[in-house]
């Protein structure tokens, strides 16, 4: 179980992300949504399972989720659109992933984590060249390895669910913000002790040596498996990586709580809030802190032939 890689995968979108065209719509089988409606009265907030990248062939998506779109004013996403542009984020994220002057990743690993990297990067699977990886720490060397991986398999950022909408909501007019801050982000990853980072090294290179932990998440996200998402994802972490999976998720979905009860409370308009899935289900996800304030919220979702 790569929880680390889970982790980056559905969470993260601290990777330079570009805001780009939005996909072409080349599936005739749209992904199952990890869709629910949260209700106060009139007012509601809709709330949408992400995979921050996707492939050509995700598109398009499931007429409820346009529907959900088409009745929001409003549309949030876990950072503001103004934070994830690909120089700014770039420049944020190099100021606490950069070694000083007398440090270097090679000095911080083992010595075999440090000749499976050189082995990866010999193998020219790697868009960095050695020189460069060693002047980051391990978290941002996992994730540089993750993203090449990704890509590889065909799914890109600028497809990603985050950025469809962005590009969305601009067109139509529709306001948009962000639960946190590209600070509060990044400050998630650069808080991992050691001991986690070079474990999220060992496992990014895991992935690369032909992992298909990618393509299975990414099936259980096309087939809105939720409960699967929980207990195959967040159960684990949870239970071998409590200290992180607090911070991770569960502190985050405290934090952004309140701003989705102000939408419910007293928002001018409905809101379509994006974040990543992990995020919504399970005993510590969204949808179960909106049950227990006292809200009604149902799945949305015609094919999985009932609500939850």
């Amino acid at each position: 179980m790569m929880r680390f890689f889970r982790v980056f995968l559905f969470l993260l979108l601290t990777a330079p992300f570009q805001i780009g065209a939005a996909p072409a719509a080349d599936s005739t089988s749209p992904p199952v949504p990890l869709l629910w409606k949260a209700s106060n009265g009139a007012r509601a907030v809709y709330l949408l399972g992400s995979f921050h990248m996707l492939k050509p062939d995700d598109y398009p998506l499931a007429d409820a989720v346009d529907a959900a779109f088409d009745d929001s004013g409003t549309v949030l996403f876990e950072l503001p659109p103004e934070d994830l542009d690909p120089s700014a984020l770039a420049v944020a994220m190099y100021g606490e992933a950069l070694y000083g002057a007398d440090e270097s990743l090679r000095d911080d690993v083992s010595p075999q984590l440090w000749q499976r990297l050189r082995t990866h990067v010999s193998s020219n699977r790697s868009s960095f060249p050695l020189p460069v990886l060693e002047r980051f720490k391990p978290w941002m060397v996992a994730m540089m390895i993750n993203i090449d991986e990704i890509q590889r398999r065909g799914m890109a950022s600028e497809r990603g669910l985050d950025n469809y909408f962005i590009n969305e909501a601009k067109a139509a007019g529709k306001t948009v913000g962000g639960l946190e801050t590209m600070r509060e982000q990044i400050d998630v990853l650069a808080r991992m002790t050691k001991a986690e980072q070079r474990q999220m090294l060992s496992e990014a290179l895991d992935v690369a040596d032909g992992s298909d932990e990618v393509e299975h998440l990414h099936d259980l996200w096309r087939r809105g498996e939720a409960d699967a998402l929980w207990s195959e994802m967040s159960e684990s972490m949870r239970r071998d990586y409590p200290d992180l999976y607090q911070r991770i998720n569960v502190d985050r979905n405290r934090a952004w709580l309140p701003q989705i009860e102000h939408r419910l409370r007293e928002g001018e308009n409905n809101t379509l809030v994006v974040v990543g899935a992990m995020h919504l289900v399970g005993e510590d996800g969204l949808v179960t802190m909106l049950r227990g304030r006292g809200y009604l919220v149902g799945r949305i979702c015609s094919e999985c032939g009932r609500g939850d």
